[in-house]
């Protein structure tokens, strides 16, 4: 598909400006009952459309062709259905990747988030689970060319891995080349869905202007990426809730959103699905589920105090 980079440029740059004065207006917006009307800008196949309430206020945000349900939260409530239990440090070993591959087992994590270099080991040790394989691509950085992240995804892919999870050219972005940011996260897209993997796009919360954060995640949304995700962990900063707020606000309720970086027990992963993560990514995903477990029962033996412990 061909795009003309100016045209990409003006509809993106005119959709994040509406977004964010909406945004302004109005922080919390959670039902579709008001809309009232809604803009559409198209530029080569790119269709950016925005729907606004009688006053006004964003109700959602994102290429109309774009319909997804992969990043919905799970049927079970339970905190480790959210969790992408994850290892990316450089001088993780084998042994270390094997007990995280264990761990996801025993405690039912979504996927387990490696480099593509452990994805085959994964793979076999997963087997015949409900733990997807999670890898990243383009890790840390995001700026290897496109067809470097599409090769890269190709052998992820051939070596087992269900879940993609790829960082945008943050350079780009930040220098407006919006057709450039667009086709990075398509191609992996394309690539990834023909498998039947879903993409997760890490935009880099840390290194965005609020402004620039609206744009990656209306780019992602348009390009067909099933979730946006805050952070790498690898740039100084993790996820916040006001991050995810955002996030979830443009991005509408049937795209997922990934909390990454910093989630370091239940009550960070409880604050963020709060404000609107259907996924966590962390380390500390044993601790987060130990974490849930002993609020239940603190829960527990309140409901069972004598009528005068009640306080609420």
């Amino acid at each position: 598909m061909a795009y003309d980079s100016e045209q990409v440029r003006k509809i993106v740059e005119i959709v994040t400006r509406e977004v964010l004065h909406a945004l302004a207006e109005q922080e919390h917006t959670h039902s579709h009952a008001n809309c009232e009307h809604c803009t559409q800008e198209c530029a080569d196949g790119i269709c950016v459309k925005t729907c606004f309430d009688r006053v006004g206020h964003v109700i959602s945000a994102g290429a109309e062709r774009l319909t997804s349900s992969l990043g919905g939260i799970p049927d079970d409530p339970s905190v480790a259905k959210l969790i992408d239990h994850t290892l990316l440090k450089p001088d993780a070993t084998p042994d270390q990747i094997a007990q995280l591959c264990y761990e996801a087992r025993k405690y039912g994590f979504a996927s387990v988030c490696v480099n593509p270099g452990y994805v085959k080991l994964c793979a076999d040790l997963l087997k015949n689970t409900d733990v997807k394989v999670c890898t990243v691509i383009g890790f840390p950085l995001g700026a290897d060319a496109p067809d470097v992240k599409v090769f890269e995804t190709e052998t992820a892919l051939r070596d087992g891995a269900t879940e993609i999870d790829m960082v945008i050219n943050i350079g780009a972005l930040k220098g407006r080349d919006y057709t450039l940011v667009a086709r990075d996260i398509a191609g992996v897209v394309q690539i990834s869905h023909a498998a039947g993997v879903l993409v997760k796009v890490i935009i880099e919360t840390a290194l965005l202007e609020e402004e620039e954060k609206v744009t990656a995640c209306l780019l992602a949304k348009e390009a067909g990426a099933d979730f946006v995700k805050t952070s790498t962990g690898f740039s100084g900063g993790g996820a916040t809730a006001a991050d995810i707020a955002l996030m979830r606000r443009v991005v509408g309720p049937d795209m997922g959103v990934k909390a990454s970086g910093g989630v370091r027990d239940y009550a960070d992963a409880k604050t963020l699905v709060d404000a609107g993560a259907t996924r966590i990514g962390a380390s500390a995903g044993v601790k987060i589920v130990a974490g849930e477990k002993e609020m239940s029962s603190t829960r527990v033996s309140v409901a069972a105090a004598p009528e005068p412990a009640k306080a609420y």
